[in-house]
């Protein structure tokens, strides 16, 4: 590039070097310098105090049989979401992609699967918090028809050993419906002659799914493998109008612990420690999808 082209390059776009360096890098290396501030000086006594202060013997009921249950506060919360939301929501969203493909009347349906992600998370998580309420709720009514008497014939966000499995079923059906469009939008792209080829060489139902239309729809798979374990870790508004973290922490989340320490314990080197975790939790997805960006790229 010659330097009378540089020159202006510079020049166009040194105000947006200058807002990055004001409202992006600096928060960001405050907030890391907040995040090690103690009372006696400098050091590591907020992480260790976040990961460890909400134990598992107050927030995690399952784990309290453990000989010695690990010591990771509400994070591990995030790591049970991530684990059962992310197989569900991009299984239910495949499935149902593939089979409404070709099906008359599909858009209504998938118009009515994405109403989850049209609806803001604070009235989905009302809407959560009504689904599992005992006296109108679905779940319990269902459960209490079928003749059961204990705690799924009553509201599962009231007891500690339903309260984050209610909130992460709840979070699958609002979120399957954004995995179902990506996946459907996919399905365009793939070949109707390669299908059919297959039908004519004897390939059934299933492995036309699980050896030609999967494999094609990888690059999609990726996105909406990334975009679920973002959001579930950055969950909030679900867990903070269903149920603020309870009953006893039991459904307490890493963000929701972020703004607790922020606006109601007034401990900012806390919360900023909480939210450095957080950044760091969002790299490892995002480094991946950029390695696997790259190798489809090269490929």
């Amino acid at each position: 590039m010659p330097f009378r082209e540089k020159r202006y390059f510079l020049f166009f776009t040194l105000p947006a070097y200058i807002l990055i360096a004001i409202f992006v890098i600096t928060p960001i290396i405050g907030t890391v310098i907040i995040s090690f501030e103690t009372k006696n000086g400098f050091g590591l006594d907020n992480y260790v105090k976040v990961i460890t202060e909400t134990s598992p013997e107050k927030a995690l009921v399952y784990l309290r049989r453990m000989p010695r249950p690990p010591p990771w506060g509400a994070m591990i919360h995030n790591f049970i979401w991530i684990a059962i939301h992310l197989p569900l929501s991009i299984l239910l969203g495949l499935v149902l992609a593939y089979l409404l493909r070709s099906v008359r009347g599909s858009s209504i349906v998938k118009s009515i699967m994405f109403l989850g992600m049209v609806v803001p998370m604070i009235v989905g998580g009302l809407l959560i918090r009504f689904m599992y309420d005992e006296f109108i709720g679905i779940f319990p009514r269902l459960f209490a028809l079928l003749g059961f008497k204990g705690i799924l014939a009553k509201d599962w966000l009231i007891y500690p050993q339903t309260a984050l499995f209610a909130l992460i079923l709840g979070a699958v059906w609002l979120w399957t419906g954004f995995n179902l469009t990506v996946f459907a939008a996919a399905l365009e792209s793939v070949p109707t002659s390669t299908i059919e080829a297959a039908m004519i060489d004897g390939a059934n139902s299933w492995q036309i799914f699980s050896r030609i239309v999967v494999p094609q729809l990888k690059p999609a798979i990726i996105i909406a493998v990334i975009m679920t374990v973002l959001w579930d870790l950055k969950i909030f508004d679900i867990v903070y109008v269903s149920t603020f973290g309870g009953p006893g922490g039991a459904s307490n989340v890493l963000a929701l612990v972020m703004y607790l320490y922020f606006a109601r314990a007034l401990d900012y080197g806390r919360s900023a420690a909480v939210s450095i975790i957080l950044a760091l939790l969002t790299l490892i997805p995002g480094i991946w999808f950029i390695r696997e960006v790259r190798k489809s790229e090269k490929g």
